[in-house]
């Protein structure tokens, strides 16, 4: 089974989106909405994401080692299969 892990705004609707495609396929996630996080773990969170993505974009979609930024549908099920 892949280790999925999002980290997502709770505002943004693209999150929202990423977040929907696991939940409506039954594929287990952990996630993390930066946003409402204390001030101090969302500024560890966001360097997190950065150092991961290389930005300060959302979602950031960790599958296993392989990394997505954005809602790209087509991204993640490759990611999924391999």
């Amino acid at each position: 089974m892949k280790k999925i892990m999002v980290y997502a705004l709770s505002t943004c609707p693209f999150c929202r989106m990423t977040k929907n495609y696991f939940r409506s396929r039954n594929i287990p996630f952990d996630s993390v909405d930066v946003d409402l996080l204390s001030d101090e773990e969302r500024e560890k969170t966001v360097e997190e994401v950065q150092k991961i993505s290389g930005r300060r974009a959302f979602p950031v979609i960790v599958i296993d080692e392989e990394v997505i930024v954005g809602y790209d549908e087509v991204s993640i099920q490759e990611a999924l299969e391999k």
